[in-house]
């Protein structure tokens, strides 16, 4: 953040705007900021518009100004507090707000929080630490794309409204194809990882795009999960104990109902004798993590109109 802030009061960052699709911003956001907000044990709900909302943006920067709105409110709160996120369309435009239940901000300090190295003098400041560059970059940079940001609180906890223009569907992304605009629960999607926080994150990520999502947290855990829910997707860990990614997949394509499931095997080798393997095992597309929300999206899309041969 202070490199970033340096570079904007030197006019040395350029933006890479193009249409992106709110709800994989914000799932890149959340990605991000989750492991903090669990840790803390608060309850965390994201809210979005039934319909795909298109911003004309840098996706990277505006998930980045998101994920610090988030880490503040969680940071901020108490343990087992709550901290939420709500997207709600305006006319010709989009307004995002992270509130949180927790200390608040002094009214005095309202008009300040964005300043560059202001700290407001709260109860958790002195654990938490920070710099108090994090709202200035967040205001800069939703500046940057045209918007406007600011900062509410009723004494305790607080809210910070973002408000950004929006973009009709892109002429490239037709309505009928786009991976957000599905009808809610089309896309049935199980997430099979032995690393708790990755396979949670994930499910996340995808149930903030308007899937149905399951998750396991081993191979064969998987299996029985993918016989009971039928998904049209899974995403699978190659190593995993019990059973592992390639053994899991050979045991779903022996099924009838395991033979259309498009079967994405998700690890961290990427050689190419890694990806003949988990070819050879059923698998219709190897990723290497961390997976990237955006390719992952196109992913999920080109392979639901036109399934990998095996």
């Amino acid at each position: 953040d202070l490199l970033d802030i340096s570079r904007i009061t030197r006019d040395k960052i350029e933006l890479r705007k193009e249409h992106v699709e709110l709800a994989s911003v914000v799932g890149s956001a959340v990605e991000t900021s989750q492991p903090l907000i669990e840790g803390l044990g608060h309850a965390f709900t994201v809210t979005l518009p039934p319909e795909p909302v298109y911003l004309d943006a840098d996706g990277t920067r505006m998930a980045q100004v998101l994920a610090n709105l988030l880490d503040n409110a969680a940071k901020y709160t108490p343990p087992g507090g709550n901290v939420r996120l709500l997207a709600e369309t305006t006319p010709g435009g989009v307004e995002i707000t992270v509130e949180d239940d927790g200390v608040g901000i002094p009214e005095a300090m309202l008009s300040r929080v964005f300043d560059l190295f202001a700290r407001v003098d709260r109860a958790l400041e002195r654990s938490q630490g920070g710099l108090g560059i994090g709202l200035t970059l967040v205001k800069r940079l939703v500046e940057m794309h045209g918007g406007t940001v600011e900062a509410r609180s009723g004494g305790r906890g607080s809210a910070f409204v973002v408000r950004l223009p929006t973009v009709a569907v892109p002429p490239a992304v037709p309505a009928s194809r786009s991976f957000a605009d599905r009808p809610r629960t089309q896309r049935r999607i199980l997430v099979v990882d032995d690393n708790a926080d990755s396979a949670d994150s994930l499910s996340l990520l995808l149930g903030v795009m308007d899937n149905e999502v399951r998750t396991a947290y081993d191979g064969l855990a998987g299996v029985e999960a993918a016989e009971a829910f039928r998904p049209d997707v899974i995403l699978l860990d190659i190593g995993m104990p019990v059973l592992n990614g390639f053994d899991a997949c050979r045991r779903i394509r022996e099924y009838p109902w395991g033979k259309a499931i498009f079967i994405i095997a998700q690890t961290g080798w990427g050689q190419e004798e890694d990806r003949r393997r988990s070819r050879e095992a059923g698998f219709d597309k190897h990723l290497v993590k961390p997976i990237d929300p955006a390719a992952l999206g196109r992913l999920l899309e080109s392979g639901r109109e036109e399934p990998a041969p095996r």
